[in-house]
């Protein structure tokens, strides 16, 4: 009914705030962060990803463009956070046109932190900036929930703790020491899973959707379990036990808030996890077949294209291997 993976396992454990469980599997791994001390005039183009990003000034002058927003400026101490990594531009001013990457000279400083500096006479600008990936594909419709662009600035009244850590941001920018980059890096972690998290309790009063759907106390459990162990043999009964509601009762109401049934959602799920397994992380599709659940590479294969219009072999050999980036580009 749902796909048949083989694997036999226990379902996971959840715990009755279906929503604090998958935030609390919130994890960011740090592709590339960078501190940037940039010369007026500058600017530089930041092309669309598949990884979250986000940019800290320290120190001005800084602006940023987008397609759906135009220009905007930036002021010391703001942070925007870009969490489906849209394509936008950063320069000291709106009529700075052209790319200043390549006049910069960027320096290793270990691990995955750079520093990226433009020489010049005019204003210096102090930037942290980064990009990163979630570890818990449990987040992935969340982010896809999400506005293409999030101030820091504008949700930090929401919670008492993001107008210090933007503070303490500010000031390990100012001066910078030994170690600063990494300090930033880790500091940015926690602000970004701090926005998330702010965001997420401040749209919560939908009755569709996957955020009413998590936060409901049946159908939210049946959502972590499934984005907790997605290769878990599961079944419409076994979903309904974990929701704690009868199977017929189950399956209406999750259709009701979410528009689709549980088999089309977790088999979606499968999928997008695998066209990342397959993509970024290099696995083979007998390796993806396994980590699914799935009986057979061929029955993986079979369910693959059903739901992607592809053979997984194509995706395969056409998405760009594990990133390596400079700077975050």
């Amino acid at each position: 009914m749902l796909d048949h993976p083989s694997r036999p396992s226990s379902p996971p454990h959840i715990p009755m705030d279906a929503l604090s469980e998958v935030l609390q599997d919130f994890r960011l791994n740090g592709v590339n962060y960078g501190r940037c001390e940039l010369r007026h005039p500058w600017s530089i183009e930041f092309p669309q990803q598949s990884l979250l990003r986000f940019h800290f000034v320290g120190q001005g002058p800084c602006w940023i463009h987008t397609e759906a927003q135009g220009w905007q400026e930036l002021r010391d101490g703001d942070l925007v956070l870009l969490p489906q990594g849209i394509a936008h531009r950063l320069a000291s001013a709106p009529d700075v046109v052209g790319d200043s990457l390549k006049d910069c000279q960027v320096i290793k400083l270990g691990g995955n932190v750079c520093e990226v500096v433009r020489q010049g006479t005019g204003a210096t600008s102090t930037l942290f900036c980064g990009s990163m990936a979630l570890d818990s594909c449990a987040l992935n419709p969340l982010i896809t929930l999400m506005p293409p662009v999030i101030k820091g600035c504008d949700v930090a009244g929401n919670d008492p703790v993001v107008g210090p850590l933007l503070a303490a941001m500010t000031a390990e920018a100012a001066q910078p020491q030994m170690g600063s980059a990494t300090i930033l890096s880790r500091m940015a972690d926690l602000l970004t899973a701090r926005l998330i998290r702010c965001w997420v309790n401040c749209n919560g009063a939908s009755t569709t959707g996957w955020l009413a759907a998590i936060r409901d106390p049946h159908i939210g459990r049946a959502l972590a379990a499934m984005h907790k162990d997605p290769g878990h043999n599961w079944t419409l009964q076994s979903l309904a036990g974990v929701a704690g509601q009868s199977r017929s009762i189950f399956a209406e109401r999750f259709s009701a808030v979410l528009g689709e049934g549980a088999a089309r959602y977790l088999a979606r799920l499968r999928m997008q996890l695998a066209r990342e397994l397959l993509g970024q992380n290099g696995m083979s599709v007998a390796e993806v077949a396994t980590r699914l659940g799935y009986d057979s590479e061929a029955s993986f294969a079979r369910a693959f294209k059903r739901i992607t219009n592809v053979s997984p072999g194509v995706v395969r050999r056409t998405i760009p291997g594990r990133i390596d980036m400079n700077f975050g580009l």
